[in-house]
């Protein structure tokens, strides 16, 4: 049987390409195709060597640097890779991918990271984030998002079964697409990481310092309570942002190795987690830290954080109330080290391939014995 896997694009090592390089793993044979690769040498381990077969916007101008300006074409672009010579495909997808072209006796098996967030309720936070609220550029995005929803629905009909990263994509995927799901939790290198029962007396929050991940929120909550400590890891655009808002009891690092992030991770009180996330893999690896989480109530870390056992939740993203949490946490909350890392394990690499390689293999026995 001929596997193509197709992603949106190859430009990091993330969540996404987290999941690409298990289903590579699982099936080394597979051809992959994307939009765009331009991932550089030095990160190209997880695909053990092979190249994306891509699109034509991989040689539009600037198109390394610039991809996700070719997004509007992006649709057109996906529809123009070849898979017609694979039996069964699976689509990695947040964005275009799952709009492959594929036909009656092949099997379409979509992993979706979510539908298009920017495209359906994630609309107005996006239009917001990029200053798109007035303005005939403001006009311009709408009339194209309005675009994508009816090209993104149109694109349903040749998905043949849907897995969701997480119930919360599940519960997403059934109200945009009217179609259901099966849940299949990405993979988490928990074996990566040691319990350390002894914590310091400090809380850490670490991420891309972009608007959705409210790291900024976080540090003005902390800066609100001075006998505290807090470290934060990441860099991005609010990096200036943070640090303006960063008092003497908080530490900004910045960008920091992996054993870095991982040491700070084993010691901290607690990782601070303020995103509404799709499926969250930083909180899952805290806890395999044997780390209690205190995170947003929403999203996908209501599925990967149990209240009371591995974590806490405050409800509203605002300050107060993830004070209020962190005091709750302080008064009240008995920390299990190794039970808290033995919840994480429920999202290990062996889960997650045992789980998907069982479905796939029941899907293709099901839909290529009807077609003999």
């Amino acid at each position: 049987m001929k596997i193509a896997l197709v992603h949106d694009w190859l430009v990091t090592y993330a969540g996404a390409e987290r999941v690409v390089e298990q289903i590579v793993a699982l099936y080394p044979s597979v051809d992959i195709f994307s939009v765009v690769d331009f991932l550089p040498a030095e990160r190209r381990g997880f695909l053990q060597g092979k190249k994306a077969r891509t699109s034509f916007v991989q040689k539009l101008p600037f198109a390394n640097r610039k991809y996700k300006s070719y997004f509007p074409i992006m649709p057109l672009a996906v529809e123009q890779l070849d898979v017609s010579d694979y039996d069964l495909i699976i689509s990695s997808s947040h964005a275009v991918a799952k709009g492959v072209i594929t036909g009656p006796d092949q099997l379409h098996i979509c992993y979706c990271h979510s539908p298009v967030r920017y495209a359906w309720d994630m609309q107005h936070q996006y239009l917001k984030e990029a200053g798109l609220m007035k303005g005939p550029k403001s006009w311009l995005a709408r009339w194209y998002l309005h675009k994508i929803r009816l090209w993104d629905l149109r694109t349903i009909n040749g998905v043949d079964y849907f897995i969701s990263n997480s119930d919360y994509i599940g519960r997403r995927i059934k109200k945009v697409y009217g179609r259901d799901s099966t849940t299949i939790y990405p993979n988490v290198a928990v074996e990566d990481f040691n319990v350390v029962g002894s914590k310091e007396d400090f809380y850490l929050t670490a991420s891309r310092l972009v608007p959705y991940k409210k790291v900024d929120l976080i540090v003005r909550a902390f800066a609100r309570m001075p006998d505290k400590k807090l470290v934060v890891i990441g860099d991005g655009p609010q990096m200036d942002k943070v640090k303006a808002s960063a008092t003497s009891n908080i530490q900004v690092l910045g960008y920091q190795s992996f054993n870095k992030l991982k040491e700070y991770m084993e010691l901290a009180k607690a990782f601070v987690f303020a995103a509404e996330e799709d499926f969250g893999i930083i909180p899952v690896e805290a806890q395999a830290c044997g780390t209690p989480v205190i995170a947003y109530g929403r999203g996908g870390a209501r599925e990967t954080v149990v209240e009371g056992k591995t974590g806490l939740f405050f409800n509203r993203q605002d300050e107060s109330s993830l004070q209020a949490t962190i005091r709750d946490f302080e008064a009240n909350f008995v920390s299990d080290p190794w039970a808290i890392r033995q919840h994480a394990e429920r999202f290990s690499t062996a889960v997650f391939q045992k789980r998907f390689k069982t479905f796939v293999e029941s899907r293709c026995q099901a839909f290529f014995s009807g077609l003999e």
